[in-house]
C-alpha cells in the first residue's frame, strides 16, 4: 500500500512539473531542454582548420550566404575541404560563379540580394527544388556602419540586410534543415551588439526618430542574437539547432562603409586587435560542424565558446518573441504560404 502511496505521490508530483513546464513561454523552455555545450579547446588564435580538424563532412550539405570574400569564402573553403557539399551564396551570379570556381570541392553557386527580398525567396526557392536535406544555413553575409540613413521596404537598411533578409531565407529553408538528421542554424551576430544600448527600438526601425551608423548596427546584430534564440525556441522538439556567433573583429569588406579614418586606422594599426580571417571564421565552423554541440541550441559563441559577456537584452526572451512577431509582419509577403495567415 505504501508504494502504491508512493507511486501516486510521484505522478501527481509529475504532472505538477509537466503543469508549470507547459505554462514557460518557449524560448524558456528551449533553455531548459537544450543541452549546456562543454568548454572547447580552441581560443581566439584557433583557425577554421583548426577547428574542423578530423571532421568528415561528406555528404553533407550546407548553404552559406556572402561567400565571394572574407569570413563567408574562408568559411566554405574549410567546410569544402572537409567533405561538405557548399551552396555558395553571393550577392550576384557571376560573384558566387567566380567564388565558387575556385574551390576543390563539391559546390553550388547560387545568388541572392539581402535588399531585395525577392531574390531572396527566389533563392530559397532554388535549393529547395535540389531536394536535399540541408544539413546547415551559415547566415554570413551583412553590412556595416552605413554613414547615411538608407531605407529598405521602408526599414533601416542595416536592419533590413542583416535581420529581415536572413529571417526570409531561414524560414524559406527551414523545412531542408529539419529534413537533415541534424541540421543546425549558424547565425552571424558580433560582439557590437552591445552598442544597441536599448535593445530593438521598435518604434524606431524607420531611423525616424534617431539614426547613428554603429547603433543601427548593434541593432540588427542583436536581432541575428535574438533570432537565433527564438528560432531554438521553435525548433527545440526537433533534432534542428539554431546558434548564433561573434566571429572577432576583422578586416574585411565590411569596413569599406567606415569613415576615412576609421579606415585609416584598421589598415594601420589593426595588427593590434583584428583576427585575421582564418581566425574570423572559426567559430562558425565550430558551431556549425563540431560534434561535441549536438543537441546545444539557443546560445552565443566567441572564440568557439559560450561567451558570457553579453548584453542583458541577449537573453531577453520577450523581446526575441516580439522580433520575431514583428519580423513576420515585415516580411510577410516573403514567407513560405503557411506563415502568411
Amino acid at each position: 500500500m505504501s508504494n502504491q502511496q508512493f507511486s501516486r505521490r510521484q505522478i501527481i508530483q509529475y504532472m505538477a512539473t509537466l503543469s508549470v513546464l507547459s505554462a514557460l513561454p518557449p524560448a524558456v523552455m528551449a533553455q531548459i531542454i537544450t543541452r549546456q555545450p562543454p568548454h572547447s579547446p580552441f581560443n581566439s588564435d584557433s583557425t577554421a582548420e583548426d577547428v574542423t580538424a578530423g571532421i568528415d563532412l561528406s555528404g553533407m550539405t550546407i548553404a552559406i550566404t556572402g561567400v565571394n570574400s572574407g569570413l563567408g569564402y574562408e568559411t566554405m573553403r574549410v567546410l569544402s575541404l572537409r567533405g561538405a557539399h557548399i551552396i555558395g551564396i553571393a550577392r550576384t551570379q557571376e560573384k558566387a560563379d567566380k567564388a565558387c570556381a575556385t574551390i576543390d570541392g563539391e559546390t553550388t553557386p547560387m545568388f541572392l540580394d539581402l535588399a531585395n527580398w525577392e531574390s531572396v525567396v527566389r533563392c530559397a526557392e532554388r535549393i529547395r527544388a535540389m531536394k536535399l536535406p540541408l544539413d546547415g544555413l551559415i547566415t554570413n553575409a551583412g553590412i556595416m556602419a552605413l554613414q547615411d540613413l538608407e531605407l529598405v521596404n521602408g526599414v533601416e537598411k542595416q536592419f533590413a540586410v542583416n535581420h529581415l533578409g536572413h529571417f526570409i531565407l531561414i524560414n524559406q529553408l527551414l523545412k531542408p534543415v529539419l529534413a537533415s538528421p541534424q541540421g543546425r542554424f549558424t547565425l552571424l551576430s558580433s560582439r557590437a551588439h552591445q552598442r544597441a544600448d536599448k535593445g530593438i527600438e521598435f518604434d524606431n526601425l524607420d531611423g525616424s526618430k534617431h539614426y547613428d551608423p554603429w547603433n543601427a548596427y548593434g541593432v540588427s546584430k542583436l536581432a541575428n542574437a535574438l533570432c537565433a534564440r527564438e528560432l531554438a525556441a521553435r525548433i527545440s522538439h526537433t533534432e534542428a539547432t539554431s546558434n548564433s556567433v561573434h566571429p572577432g573583429v576583422i578586416a574585411t569588406g565590411l569596413l569599406k562603409h567606415l569613415s576615412v579614418w576609421e579606415q585609416w586606422g584598421a589598415k594601420y594599426f589593426g595588427w593590434a586587435f583584428l583576427k585575421t580571417i582564418p581566425e574570423g571564421a572559426a567559430t562558425s565552423c565550430y558551431v556549425a560542424t563540431s560534434p561535441e554541440l549536438v543537441d546545444v541550441r539557443g546560445f552565443y559563441f566567441a572564440d568557439c565558446n559560450v561567451e558570457k559577456d553579453v548584453s542583458p537584452y541577449m537573453q531577453d526572451d520577450t523581446m526575441a518573441a516580439k522580433l520575431w512577431e514583428v519580423s513576420e509582419e515585415l516580411t510577410r509577403n516573403y514567407l513560405p504560404a503557411n506563415q502568411r495567415a
